[in-house]
């Protein structure tokens, strides 16, 4: 590579990097640096994406963006930060979640003196509540096949 391509070639944005996880679902989260203020507007919420969608196309209810939108509402961060992040695994509610937890997380990355704030409004800690195994001789966790006395 001539030292020209290498001028042209420019240098990958800085980004601090966080893994929610709630359930089965897991979420790698990105925050990226902004360069000279918002993250493509104003607007709430905006410069977040889940999968290559914007977050209120992939997370179509309201209450379901609500909760994408916590860690960043927590600290007035909405429209300031640009965020990317890959979810897979669980159902929908638990991906919003894992994008949640891992946005926390990442954002303790960026600047640890959000981590107060994060854990005093319980974003930074994972909900560990999981399926139940299920037993041998039942047929779910709990649920025994019917008796029949004769």
């Amino acid at each position: 590579m001539t030292t020209s391509a290498k001028k042209k070639q420019e240098k990958p944005e800085a980004y601090k990097q966080g893994t929610g996880r709630r359930k089965t679902a897991i979420a790698r989260v990105r925050i990226f640096s902004a360069k000279g203020g918002s993250a493509s507007g104003g607007e709430k919420g905006a410069g977040i994406t889940v999968n290559d969608k914007e977050y209120h196309d992939y997370f179509a209810t309201e209450p379901l963006a609500q909760i994408v939108l916590k860690a960043l509402s927590v600290l007035q961060l909405d429209g300031k930060i640009k965020v990317t992040a890959h979810v897979s695994g669980g159902g929908i509610h638990a991906q919003a979640q894992a994008v949640r937890h891992g946005i926390a997380r990442a954002l303790v990355a960026h600047n640890p003196d959000y981590r107060k704030k994060l854990r005093d409004n319980n974003l930074l800690t994972r909900d560990p509540r999981m399926k139940e195994r299920r037993k041998f001789g039942l047929k779910k966790a709990r649920r025994a096949p019917q008796w029949s006395k004769r």
